[in-house]
């Protein structure tokens, strides 16, 4: 709260998003809250994705407080290319944390909180009023910290070089002092070059969720070439309009507009001084060549290679909850209840069908553009998803071994 107001920015929290008037989703999202005290976490993220779009956060920008909550949120949000500069965690032992809780009280008429030890107010009124919260018992305290520990050591790996961890046990204006002064660093850029890095790989294998981090480490701007088409659609742009028929006979769009539309992109001010990262596109030879003969010359390429069982089982398995909008994973993230489970959907597009269809075609194309990529670097994106990152991250700070244009 200190630190939202010193830097005169927007404090975001789950309890902030879903008071939210006049918003359908906070609407929903506050319906969830009452009846199971949680909120749904694509809800949570559609929340977050409505609030940053908005003009105080453009311009003042943001700190979240307490998002993400888990592991699949941080990877969701990453994907999105919602990057934050700093992320800062405050640690304290339990027995301190529980005490600190035992001892809040709440004014019941203006809502104001109060600590028995830290913050007692001296009026004798207040005093009077003043009524413990709702669940902050020792017990509830102690479960809430072990279901928080089990999170944190998951989220934490999320956010290399940019996370520093402060002692909370300590006076407010210590650990104020030393939360102001890291926000207020730079970080410097480990890359010694302007990236232009390609990432090649069949559907499900990670490229979305790679670029995101790339572009949050190194500043680089992710550009996904489906994500551009969708969006030159949304704006009515004069690209949009050509683009449109195609969407809506869900075939493909040829590569003259898709070209014009990404070229639009890469000559951007940001492209051009911070680099980027490219997927999506180029997926065969021609296309490649096309890109290179107008200039668009990656300096780092990545194929990333994912069995066609591992593709099948991340993707063939996800669900999404129509009501909630909750996405699920029957392996990885069962829905709760079987009540849930009942009314989950599949995306057609995520059929075993349609996913045998385009490896196929992935894998048919992709010799030929590894050759022509003569310097790709080829990785088992088999695995977990940061350890392919410092595989890719290796690949982009080591000399190239010879000089790229």
């Amino acid at each position: 709260m200190w630190l939202a107001k010193h830097l005169s920015t927007n404090l975001l929290s789950v309890e902030s998003l879903i008071a939210k008037e006049y918003s359908p989703l906070a609407a929903d999202a506050r319906m969830h809250y009452q009846k199971f005290k949680m909120v749904p976490n694509m809800l949570l993220i559609r929340l977050m994705q409505e609030r940053l779009k908005e003009e105080d956060c453009i311009r003042r920008g943001w700190i979240l407080d307490g998002i993400p909550e888990t592991r699949e949120q941080a990877l969701t949000i990453q994907t999105l290319g919602i990057s934050p500069r700093h992320v800062i965690a405050l640690s304290a032992p339990d027995t301190v944390l529980i005490e600190r809780n035992l001892g809040k009280r709440i004014d019941p008429q203006t809502g104001e909180i109060y600590h028995t030890t830290f913050d007692w107010p001296p009026e004798s009124e207040i005093q009077n009023r003043l009524m413990m919260p709702a669940g902050i018992s020792e017990g509830e305290t102690a479960r809430k910290l072990l279901e928080y520990h089990r999170n944190i050591v998951r989220i934490l790996p999320s956010y290399p070089k940019i996370l520093k961890v402060i002692n909370a046990d300590q006076p407010c204006v210590d650990v104020f002092y030393q939360a102001l002064t890291y926000v207020q660093t730079s970080h410097r850029s480990n890359a010694p070059f302007t990236p232009r890095v390609l990432l090649c790989g069949p559907v499900g294998s990670g490229k979305s969720l790679q670029a995101a981090l790339l572009a949050q480490k190194y500043g680089l701007i992710n550009v996904c070439c489906g994500q551009l088409l969708k969006e030159a659609v949304a704006d009515k742009s004069k690209y949009g309009e050509m683009i449109q028929p195609f969407f809506e006979k869900e075939t493909a769009v040829p590569d003259n507009i898709v070209m014009k539309v990404l070229k639009q992109r890469l000559d951007q001010q940001d492209c051009v001084e911070r680099g980027w990262v490219l997927h999506g596109f180029p997926r065969d030879l021609d296309q490649a060549h096309v890109m290179d003969s107008l200039g668009y010359k990656p300096n780092r390429v990545f194929f990333l290679n994912v069995p066609l069982d591992s593709v099948i089982e991340r993707l063939t398995l996800r669900r999404t909850d129509p009501v909630t909008g909750e996405r699920y994973h029957l392996m990885y993230k069962p829905p709760p209840t079987m009540e849930v489970q009942a009314r989950l959907l599949q995306n057609p597009k995520e059929s075993e069908e349609q996913i045998k269809l385009k490896m196929d075609l992935f894998y048919r194309n992709s010799a030929e553009l590894e050759q022509f990529y003569g310097e790709a670097i080829t990785l088992n994106g088999d695995q977990d998803p940061y350890t392919v990152f410092e595989y890719i991250e290796s690949g982009i700070i080591n000399p190239l071994p010879k000089k790229v244009p």
